[in-house]
């Protein structure tokens, strides 16, 4: 059983060093989520796996912890609608400015990357858009999340076929391939324009060196309370170049007010 003590310090210290707010409906989840970490490590309470986490000084136990607690839901495609707006209308703006400044570099951030459907599915839309122009752009995509197992499936670029279901038959067999178990695997041009990072959404600076003209923040905000997450738009602003787009989740909203990006349609904003 997860007592109430035991339920105010795991959901503390979860909240405390990634944001993720646990309130008393995801009580469940924690029983769920932990109860093979607690057999494995011989723990006899939830308390006594509190203390060894803390305790732990390489932080690789809280690494576990949060790899158990975070959802890592998605799918290809996912939220088409987003795709079919960078295609018509975000991709010619930003491939436009680019020529008029004799830029070369794209670069896109999907922040919350999960296993990776995401990003590879972005590099796919990227590819269909420029074609044969992608030789006179330099499109790169920043990947990163806070789960250590999420991204290494990432990385790997391997997905079953119940994966690849809403992946349309010519980009299956243009960028994947298929392999004898009857899965599908990332051919090298997608995953060599993809760059996978471990990154802690809530931490005050991150090590990123230039702007993005794109970021794909999507169903991650709906973990944290106001203050993170307006805390995080703020860092968002920050690496977002001027005009540069930030899709959020459909479920998700960006207050408006703070004049910080302009409504474009749901779930999608602008830098102002």
């Amino acid at each position: 059983r997860l007592s109430e003590e035991e339920f105010r310090l795991i959901s503390g210290l979860v909240y405390n060093k990634f944001g993720i707010k646990l309130g008393e409906q995801k009580r469940a989840l924690i029983v769920g989520r932990l109860q093979k970490v607690l057999y494995s490590g011989n723990f006899s309470n939830f308390k006594e796996y509190y203390d060894y986490v803390v305790r732990d000084s390489s932080g690789r136990a809280l690494l576990t912890l949060v790899d158990q607690i975070s959802t890592n839901h998605t799918y290809f495609f996912r939220e088409s609608e987003h795709f079919q707006f960078l295609s018509t209308t975000a991709l010619p703006r930003i491939v436009g400015l680019l020529k008029d400044k004799k830029r070369r570099d794209m670069r896109f951030w999907c922040a919350g990357c999960s296993s990776g459907e995401e990003p590879y599915t972005l590099g796919m839309v990227i590819c269909e858009f420029l074609g044969n122009d992608i030789v006179n752009t330099e499109p790169a995509i920043l990947a990163t999340d806070i789960s250590v197992s999420a991204l290494d499936k990432a990385v790997s670029g391997n997905y079953p076929a119940e994966k690849m279901i809403q992946v349309p038959l010519v980009y299956r067999h243009k960028y994947f391939t298929p392999l004898k178990n009857g899965s599908w695997s990332v051919k090298p041009g997608l995953k060599e324009m993809t760059l996978f990072r471990r990154l802690n959404l809530i931490q005050e600076e991150y090590p990123f060196k230039g702007l993005f003209q794109v970021i794909f923040c999507r169903n991650v905000m709906i973990y944290f309370d106001k203050p993170t997450q307006q805390a995080l738009i703020e860092r968002f602003y920050r690496y977002t170049e001027p005009g540069g787009f930030l899709f959020i989740g459909h479920s998700e909203t960006l207050d408006r007010s703070t004049g910080m990006y302009r409504y474009v349609q749901p779930s999608v904003y602008q830098k102002i």
